[in-house]
């Protein structure tokens, strides 16, 4: 005869609750990333170039993941100390309110892809690229190649947002000064801490940190979109492993993530377990099996014609 299992205590109840309310795994993980820069940072001339290379990386990229995590979830923690826990700009160059006006406007699921209206498009629209010369149509295509993009596309992003801040500027558009002035004074102490604590050049501090960071990023996000009739068959499916999860806090499975954007990072792969079938069936099966496939198929070929189908 079998024991009935007994109902968890109040206390219990009362502990997972708490645990869940406050989404303690992301706390505890921003912890232990700002630590593990912190240390990396310190010794990082006890640690070979290569190996610099990838883990500096690697925390500059979960760092960005938790910037987006802090868009979406968090949401019974009060803003200002949301912000407070991913405002540090480890990788110096995009200031988070900017980021965080950018892609909530990307998260109207109707608008994806769209050159104009998606702020994280890689489409062009006919009439735009019926203006363009030779060399940037070359620039374009490339770019539509992962070789390219991971190597080449964190300067074109970097170019992209100081042209149109530029030009911001050059309107009299004076909005995003405050920000920008901010940001600055955000950088100031991280740079020193980099140069001056720990004697590390900046150029090194963007070779070894801020560039493969940015170069995973554009791995994540190569093949996020694409052009399809349904605005839901227009995101993808990256079942990958556990470590490219944890790096894209499981945003590779992103088609689970626009669908439900609240939804915590460490639940998303169970979700996607249970619900396999229908996730796919509800994004055209716009899947790919790890980026090892996703670099077979487009390291040197495109992923898609630049010219948007539809728009």
């Amino acid at each position: 005869m079998t024991t009935p299992a007994r109902p968890p205590s109040l206390a219990t109840a009362r502990t997972v609750r708490w645990w869940r309310h406050f989404e303690v795994p992301t706390l505890v993980l921003a912890m232990l990333l700002y630590a593990a820069w912190a240390a990396l940072v310190h010794g990082h001339a006890h640690v070979p170039g290569v190996l610099l290379f990838a883990m500096g990386g690697c925390l500059g990229q979960l760092h960005s993941s938790l910037q987006h995590e802090a868009i979406h979830a968090l949401r019974n923690i009060p803003k200002p100390l949301r912000w407070a826990l991913v405002w540090p700009p480890l990788n110096l160059w995009l200031p988070y309110p900017l980021y965080h006006r950018s892609h909530s406007s990307h998260h109207v699921n109707f608008h994806l892809t769209h050159p104009e209206r998606d702020t994280e498009s890689v489409y062009h629209s006919a009439a735009a690229w019926n203006c363009y010369g030779p060399l940037r149509r070359a620039i374009v295509a490339a770019n539509q190649t992962l070789a390219f993009r991971v190597t080449v596309g964190p300067w074109l992003r970097l170019f992209k947002m100081a042209w149109s801040e530029a030009g911001r500027l050059a309107a009299g558009d004076f909005s995003h000064a405050a920000i920008w002035l901010v940001h600055a004074a955000s950088v100031a102490p991280i740079v020193w801490y980099v140069t001056r604590v720990c004697g590390m050049g900046l150029g090194e501090y963007l070779l070894y940190f801020v560039y493969p960071s940015m170069m995973l990023g554009a791995l994540r996000s190569f093949t996020e979109h694409r052009w399809g009739d349904a605005p839901h068959e227009r995101v993808a499916i990256v079942e990958s492993n556990a470590m490219f999860g944890l790096l894209y806090l499981y945003n590779n499975l992103h088609h689970v993530h626009h669908r439900s954007p609240t939804m915590p990072w460490y639940e998303i792969p169970g979700h996607f377990r249970r619900n396999r079938a229908a996730v796919l069936e509800a994004n055209g099966n716009f899947y790919y099996r790890g980026y090892v496939e996703i670099a077979r198929r487009y390291l040197w070929r495109p992923v898609f014609r630049p010219v948007h189908p539809q728009w």
